[in-house]
Parts: C-alpha cells; structure tokens; sequence
C-alpha cells in the first residue's frame, strides 16, 4: 500500500470514528463521482448550442442551469462557465494541483495534473495549444482561467460550422473532454 493509499484509509477511518461521515456516505459519494463522465458535459454544451436561453442561463448561473437538466454538482465550489467566441479562446488550468469539474466531466485526465502543464499554460498558452493541435489564430485573443478549491471552469465551446440540422445526441457525440476544457475544438466533417 502506498503513502496516499494510507493516508486515505487514515482520514477516512478518522472522519467515520468521529461521526462526521459514515462509511456509506463515503461510499456513495465515491460511486457518484465515479458515474460520471465528460459525456454528461457534452450534453449541456449541447443544450446550450440548440437553446439560446438556456446557454444565457448556464452563462449567467451554471449550477441553477444544471439542476435544469437534473445534474447536481454539489456545493464544494462555485462552478463558472465561459464561452469560446470568434475573438476569444478559453482554455483552463489549475496551477496549485489540479481542481477541476469532476461532477460535471468526470475524472481529469493525467495531463492535466502534470506540473508541465499546469505551469506551461499560463506563460505560453498558444504554445501549449499548438502542442494539443489547437491553432488559435492572433486575432483571437487566448484567456487563461486558473480553477482553485472554490471555482471550477467549464468553456462552452463554439459550434462548429455545418451542424443546424443535427439534434442534441448527434451534437454531443462532437464534443470531447479536452473541448470543455478548452485544449481542443470540436469539429463536424
């Protein structure tokens, strides 16, 4: 068993010795966690491309607009959503560890825990993409947003070109994990 294995047991055997949590609590929120998937964002950014209002909503309060589609990501940190438009690419990172919308997308990938990353982004943000295959033209401009313990970003990215007539399935199956979190773009060939 390893340090952080030890650790866990430790904190967790400590939280239910102390009546603060019981070992189904613990349970259930690891089976929650572990039900989710960057399939469910994909969903939303859907939604929000085929519902003008409903985009207005998620932009104005993510957490109201998810309960809409019964999607409930708790209360640990205030979630934000930010838009790719024709002037402006987002992109997200957690320079501290690696905060991210586990409830919303599912588990991070590796990449984005590494310290390469978290620290490359925010100097070099268009190298970074480029590396990811994202070419970000100059005329628009690339914002870094930094996720910590009490704010998870989410991006919206843009629809692409050529899809009015798919329906909201059709619409998720193009969005990826990395388009949400701004390292990729969704494309319809």
């Amino acid at each position: 068993m390893g340090v952080y294995e030890v650790m866990e047991e430790a904190v967790r055997l400590l939280l239910i010795e102390k009546g603060i949590l019981t070992d189904a609590e613990i349970a259930a929120q690891i089976d929650l966690i572990d039900s989710r998937s960057p399939a469910l964002g994909a969903k939303v950014v859907a939604r929000a491309w085929t519902d003008a209002a409903f985009k207005q909503r998620l932009l104005a309060d993510c957490r109201a607009a998810l309960m809409e589609m019964q999607i409930d990501i708790g209360q640990i940190a205030e979630f934000k959503v930010v838009e790719n438009t024709p002037e402006t690419h987002n992109v997200i990172v957690c320079t501290l560890c690696s905060c991210y919308p586990k409830l919303l997308l599912g588990i991070p990938p590796a990449w984005y825990k590494n310290l390469a990353y978290r620290s490359r982004t925010v100097v070099d943000p268009r190298g970074v993409l480029a590396e990811f295959g994202v070419k970000v033209p100059k005329s628009q401009e690339v914002r870094v947003h930094d996720s910590t313990a009490d704010l998870r970003y989410i991006v919206l990215p843009m629809r692409p070109k050529g899809t009015e007539k798919l329906d909201e399935p059709a619409l998720a199956a193009l969005v990826s994990r990395d388009a949400m979190i701004g390292t990729a773009i969704p494309t319809y060939a």
